[in-house]
């Protein structure tokens, strides 16, 4: 079978699903290609896409959220123009559908796959002009909701959900159920694979009896680890900090500097971006981590507590109503900062235990194989 997978470059989270997903098909004997959408129709789109959303989610966050809720709400969405609301994305899937669709043709696949909504609407732009009709095609939706736009691909046979929670939310929003999967968000099978909490140490090079925090922010590395150090060594427990920078070298450079001069009895381990958070999580008793889609399915799939910070406006704000409402993480907020939310849950083992066992009954950790499988039976 030849699996094609469509992602679309706005941070991280769309590519990783898209690798998760095709490197287990490539494992069951499916080719498979990936391919970002806007690359092949305009670089000055996918730079424009990337850029502008990490710069708008991170420096307009005001703005950011009222035009999500505003396309949440079937108001003039993000990236609209004219009084009818026509998506600018539509517009831009509109004139570079014959150009997409030869590329396409070259690769002669059976299944589409699409990690990002603006993937989906190219598919569906196809669909619709009968370029794509014995194709079968899936979305991805890589948070805990229903992001816009979605409910306005109709072509696209079947939407993957992070959690079967999710699907009366999405009925409302007018998907049916026969197109719902709610198989989880894929993440990579090594995520699924069973490491225990002293193998996971011995790797890592650290003490597998001291209470441990994973500390991150994001492959972009926005949270303020440092400001974060200097609450949590000051609580009075003996812990211990793996704390990830991703590719943010200024923020690396200052957890360093405070490491070296730190003299307290906590430990702290800084790295910068990292190939092996799942034994990261192994080893760990609680992320502190912005609220990302792969970041929290990723969790779920290590059964590791939540501690969130700093939700980018619209999506990531949305997986933080999703997991704080379920019982499977507490937001970190003026009011409640983060050393009182780490003192509370390391005093509080039966809230520890509780969330382990909510986690467990929630996530999907064999979400990437349920999704492989079924495409490669679809019928």
């Amino acid at each position: 079978m030849r699996v094609l997978i469509l992602s679309v470059t706005a941070g991280f989270g769309h590519h990783a699903t898209a690798k998760a997903i095709g490197d287990m098909l490539t494992a069951k004997k499916a080719e498979v290609h990936t391919l970002d959408v806007y690359a092949y129709i305009s670089n000055l789109v996918k730079n424009t896409i990337d850029k502008g959303y990490l710069f708008s989610s991170k420096h307009m966050q005001t703005l950011y959220r009222l035009i999500y809720q505003l396309a949440e709400n079937g108001g003039q969405g993000y990236l609209t123009a004219g009084s009818a609301g026509s998506s600018m994305i539509n517009i831009v899937n509109a004139l570079g559908a014959s150009k997409f669709a030869k590329v396409l043709a070259g690769y002669a696949p059976d299944v589409i796959i699409c990690t990002h909504v603006f993937a989906a609407q190219m598919v569906d732009e196809l669909k619709k002009r009968k370029k794509l009709d014995d194709i079968k095609t899936i979305g991805i939706v890589t948070d805990y909701t229903l992001h816009p736009y979605w409910e306005d691909v109709p072509r696209v046979q079947y939407i993957v959900t992070a959690s079967e929670l999710l699907s009366y939310r999405c009925i409302k929003r007018g998907i049916t159920a026969e197109r719902l999967l709610p198989f989880g968000i894929p993440v990579h099978p090594k995520f699924n694979q069973l490491l225990s909490r002293e193998d996971a140490a011995q790797q890592l090079g650290i003490d597998p009896a001291r209470p441990t925090l994973l500390l991150m922010g994001g492959s972009m590395g926005y949270a303020d680890n440092v400001k974060n150090l200097e609450k949590l060594t000051q609580i009075g427990l003996p812990l211990q900090f793996l704390v990830v920078c991703g590719n943010n070298k200024k923020q690396f450079l200052r957890v360093e500097q405070y490491a070296a001069h730190y003299e307290g009895d906590c430990i702290i381990k800084p790295y910068g971006f990292v190939q092996n958070v799942e034994v990261m999580m192994s080893a760990s008793d609680c992320i502190i981590s912005k609220p990302g889609g792969l970041t929290v399915s990723e969790a779920l799939a290590k059964n590791l507590p939540m501690l969130l910070v700093d939700p980018i406006p619209g999506h990531e704000e949305r997986n933080v109503d999703f997991l704080v409402n379920n019982g499977m993480a507490a937001l970190i907020t003026k009011h409640f900062p983060v050393d009182e939310a780490v003192y509370q849950l390391f005093h509080n083992p039966a809230r520890l235990q509780t969330v382990r066992q909510t986690m467990k009954a929630v996530a999907h950790p064999d979400a990437t194989e349920r999704l492989a499988d079924f495409v490669l039976n679809w019928q």
